[in-house]
């Protein structure tokens, strides 16, 4: 059984992107658990700008306890597992159509039985398939609306974050595949 079935067996928003890599699996494996937002500054830029409502919130007086800003990036990401070369999976959860972004920090081990009222669970997967003399390597990110209302806020911040969510995970694919095919690229498995 894969992580994604795991860890959200049940799902009604999902996206994929692929790439090709000339390297094993585990080490491709091994580059996308270390990546980073600062890694990318399309994706630095564009979290910058996801933060702007809740900047204007706390302005106005309004703070929110979860607050996004340009820092946000896959270290708010729970790490759920990682099932040998084959695929390695992260989660988030919370209600993130909010303007604060409503993250709800839950640790792997309660993640696939977290239940709070109108929340979303998000899983994204790395799946290393090896292909001949590479790695077919794929992402795939998952939602689960807990509730009707959570599905009627989610889907128009879906159609908004669509395009450029996907942008970032095609930027992750490229990053990955150019720290697995260089020769001197670090390789230090995430603690």
């Amino acid at each position: 059984m894969s992580l994604l079935h795991t860890f959200l067996p049940e799902h009604q928003f999902c996206e994929q992107h692929h790439i090709r890599v000339n390297a094993s699996p585990a080490r491709v494996l091994d580059m996308a658990s270390q990546l980073h937002v600062t890694d990318f500054p399309v994706a630095r830029l564009l979290l910058y700008l996801r933060a702007i409502p809740a900047r204007i919130a706390a302005a106005l007086g309004k703070p929110s306890a979860r607050r996004i800003d340009a820092r946000f990036g896959l270290h708010d990401f729970t790490v759920l597992g990682r099932d040998g070369d084959q695929e390695f999976a992260l989660g988030l959860v919370g209600r993130f159509w909010e303007s604060a972004g409503g993250l709800i920090h839950v640790e792997a081990s309660a993640f696939r039985t977290f239940s709070e009222p109108d929340i979303a669970k998000l899983v994204m997967t790395f799946v290393a398939r090896p292909e001949g003399a590479d790695t077919l390597l794929t992402t795939r990110t998952c939602v689960h609306c807990s509730s009707t209302t959570a599905l009627r806020r989610f889907t128009p911040y879906w159609i908004l974050i669509r395009m450029p969510s996907g942008l970032i995970r095609r930027m992750m694919l490229q990053r990955i595949k150019q720290l697995a095919e260089a020769d001197d690229a670090p390789l230090a498995r995430p603690e």
